[in-house]
């Protein structure tokens, strides 16, 4: 049963000549006070859904993007402002892409939300998939494995963070703490300051290609799914939702159809169909 709706706003400007028929994408370039729109843009967006009653607004973590498409470098700040403006929902990070963050910087900025929102700040975790922003970064994308090696390296980094008081990590990408002396003794373990108050951490993560290895992934951290793009959606959808069953059933968790998951459906909405079908095109 469905018994939450939220929306998602990926951080677009309002252009004229949109549209597959419109001005191609690499033909678009905005100027900065056109782009700084999406923030009053996100603004007017989450006081009227909290006002109806939506359960979340999520915003995506794009960057580098003048096209106008997608505007929002950041989702934290941004869904702490909003939370002080807005009365009950939720504000989702749709998503944070790990491979352009500091896990450790990651984990305390969401840790802080959490606490000046009073658990509003709904986490969550992605791979990223455009090249000038992951690769631009200084990490990898374009070599999809060594992606997700170093992504899975990440959220495992963050979730140990999140949920122990004192903690060490070594990995092929971090040594965690660094083998340094402090105050005088050998650095063993490292605190993460402050912690989210809220535990276990609610995260996450767009399902993909929908792969046993990720879903194995996500279900060993307790993050739940979102459907919506990629080739899970469309008739691939219902294997993904099967197989999400059966990688927690590998854990010896067992979940109802759909459980644990949110599934994004893209849809115009005009005042006739016929309309609607020219508007869009």
């Amino acid at each position: 049963m469905i018994t939450k709706f939220d929306s998602l706003f990926a951080g677009h400007i309002d252009m004229e000549n949109a549209g597959y028929g419109g001005t191609a994408v690499n033909d678009r370039r905005f100027p900065n006070e056109q782009l700084v729109t999406v923030f009053d843009k996100a603004e007017a967006m989450a006081k009227l859904m909290d006002r109806l009653g939506y359960h979340a607004f999520w915003m995506a973590e794009p960057h580098f993007q003048p096209e106008g498409y997608d505007c929002i470098p950041t989702v934290l700040m941004p869904a702490l402002h909003l939370a002080h403006l807005t009365r009950n929902i939720k504000l989702g990070c749709g998503f944070n892409i790990c491979p352009m963050w500091n896990p450790l910087r990651l984990a305390e900025d969401y840790a802080t939300a959490d606490i000046l929102t009073g658990g509003r700040v709904i986490f969550g975790v992605g791979r990223g998939y455009h090249t000038r922003e992951v690769e631009t970064f200084g990490s990898p994308l374009l070599d999809q494995p060594a992606n997700r090696e170093l992504f899975e390296e990440q959220v495992d980094l963050i979730f140990k963070a999140f949920n122990n008081e004192t903690f060490s990590h070594e990995g092929k990408h971090y040594t965690i703490p660094a083998r340094v002396r402090y105050r005088g003794y050998d650095l063993k373990e490292l605190t993460v300051v402050p912690r989210p108050l809220r535990l276990p951490v609610e995260c996450w993560q767009p399902v993909q290609g929908g792969t046993a290895r990720a879903l194995d992934f996500m279900a060993k951290h307790g993050i739940k799914g979102l459907i919506g793009g990629g080739s899970a959606e469309g008739g691939a959808m219902h294997r993904v939702v099967l197989d999400w069953q059966a990688a927690h059933a590998r854990i010896g968790q067992h979940l109802e159809m759909g459980e644990r998951l949110c599934f994004g459906i893209h849809f115009f909405l005009d005042k006739q169909r016929e309309q609607g079908i020219r508007e869009e095109a």
